[in-house]
């Protein structure tokens, strides 16, 4: 199904001037500076993130011609963890199993490794994340343009048996060759494999801005998971904002299991109604209401004029309230913190009256 991805962002107008960004990072720490070199082969030219797992650099493949490639490479007290040691194995494998245009390319590594590290094209240009804070929101017919060729990589990812499960802009680079790449396979599943992976801060998976309600409840995710985390994405291009903005990330997460977001004409009014529709459609908090896959969603986005309105967003429901359980209240949470300490202290105050007091 993959056509005309050769240079799949060319019509694309707010794509014809990317810049190279990425954030600023502190190196002092990081496991190589520039000038060092990796397994006589990569020669680290710049420290280009840093994250709480690990660094990626920018380097220079000494045994293809110093190509610029970039090196992943994890803090070294997570080396010896069987569980990250396995996802980070697992992530390289599936990168290396993938080949379409618009995925990052992983590259092969020959030989024993000094340490473990993972080896992938270098690309110029910016995370969508980055042009979304240039351009806020998105041209319409941008917007489906860019969701479509990400919905052609994503599809051809279900066909290989890979469920991203963390698709979000800081997961997709625009490159200034007019190149789009899906990034990032930390915690994607391989249908193939009897283990599924779950890291982060939470029990549940992916980022709480995209997550699919499923992700929310710690259930399985599937093909229609991606398909909800691509309808979040759309939103945010078409209409500047979250599905479900809220600063208190389980209030949040609440709305996404209880209610619909808003209606994204009502954000901007200037979207099609058929843009809505394709919308709301992907963001369905039942599975089984949301596009069957992403080539289905895909089709819709490359014909949007003929899409259907069915008044999806007539029937939308706002989210209950959330309420936060006994401890995640401020007050109880610091009453039930301090108390040792304030019944240490009486108990203290009690001895050193009583030794004061005499018989």
């Amino acid at each position: 199904m993959t056509t005309n991805v050769a240079s799949p962002l060319e019509d694309v107008a707010c794509c014809r001037s990317v810049v190279e960004y990425h954030e600023p990072v502190e190196s002092d720490d990081a496991p190589f500076r520039p000038g060092d070199t990796l397994d006589g082969r990569f020669l680290i030219t710049e420290v280009l993130s840093r994250s709480g797992m690990g660094c990626i650099f920018k380097a220079e493949d000494t045994h293809n011609g110093n190509a610029q490639v970039a090196v992943k490479v994890p803090h070294l007290q997570y080396e010896s963890d069987p569980g990250f040691f396995s996802r980070f194995q697992r992530e390289e494998r599936i990168g290396l199993e993938l080949n379409h245009p618009c995925i990052l390319k992983f590259i092969p590594i020959q030989g024993q490794k000094s340490r473990p590290y993972i080896v992938t094209e270098y690309l110029s240009g910016c995370t969508l994340a980055h042009l979304l804070q240039a351009t806020r929101p998105l041209p319409e017919r941008d917007a489906l343009k860019i969701a479509s060729r990400m919905c052609d990589a994503v599809q051809y990812m279900h066909d290989h048996g890979i469920i991203h499960r963390d698709l979000k802009p800081q997961n997709v680079m625009i490159c200034r060759d007019r190149t789009i790449r899906i990034m990032d396979f930390g915690i994607a599943r391989d249908d193939r494999s009897r283990r599924i992976t779950r890291v982060g801060n939470t029990p549940t998976m992916g980022t709480p801005d995209y997550m699919a309600p499923e992700q929310v409840k710690g259930r399985r995710a599937d093909k229609r998971t991606d398909v909800y985390n691509l309808g979040a994405l759309l939103y945010e291009m078409l209409t500047g904002a979250v599905p479900f903005p809220n600063e208190n990330p389980w209030a949040a997460l609440n709305a996404r299991v209880t209610g619909d977001p808003g209606a994204p004409r009502k954000v901007n009014p200037d979207l099609s109604p058929q843009a809505e529709e394709i919308v709301l459609r992907a963001l369905q908090r039942n599975p089984a209401d949301r596009y069957r896959s992403a080539a289905a969603m895909k089709a819709e986005l490359d014909t949007v004029e003929q899409v259907r309105v069915t008044g999806l967003c007539d029937r939308l429901h706002e989210p209950t309230a959330w309420k936060p359980g006994l401890w995640e209240r401020p007050l109880v949470l610091a009453a039930a913190l301090l108390s040792p300490l304030l019944i240490g202290i009486v108990v203290m105050l009690f001895l050193v009256l009583r030794q004061h007091s005499g018989p």
